[in-house]
């Protein structure tokens, strides 16, 4: 079993009332686009009003690399209802290479017309395991 990284305790002696906060702001609207931003690492969900409501692995310490993927369809998913953000621990597999863990978190996001999963993936030497999801809620009907 790897070891927690630094970022990942911190995260869990922090006080996570912000995404708690902003994924139930988010539950019961109207989803416009939904995407896996590669670059930023993170799920982005748009929705009717304007909001935008953005999901990632917060717990980035040093020696790893965090990424999200997501083999569903996503447009399909546009004009459902937000029902439900759940995380899921996932399979942990060694490294490509033999060397290192690769640890997986599941973040199965529930709607109206079914459900999507987005893997998170931390591959790291065993030193800097864990997840810790944070979200947060943008735009104009989130800010009043």
């Amino acid at each position: 079993m790897s070891t927690l990284g630094l970022g990942v305790m911190l995260a869990s002696l922090g006080d996570r009332s912000d995404t708690v906060t902003a994924v139930r702001g988010a539950l019961g609207k109207r989803i416009a686009k939904a995407e896996v931003m590669p670059t930023k690492t993170c799920l982005r969900i748009a929705f009717e009003d304007g909001t935008r409501l953005r999901l990632w692995d917060g717990g980035q310490s040093c020696c790893e690399s965090r990424y999200m993927t997501c083999d569903d369809d996503l447009p399909y998913y546009m004009g459902a209802e937000l029902l439900d953000v759940e995380v899921k621990d996932g399979p942990k597999a060694n490294g490509d290479d033999g060397y290192g863990d690769h640890d997986q978190q599941f973040l199965v996001v529930t709607t109206s017309k079914g459900a999507f999963t987005v893997a998170n993936h931390n591959e790291h030497n065993g030193y800097y395991g864990g997840f810790a999801i944070e979200a947060s809620l943008a735009g104009s009907e989130a800010e009043k």
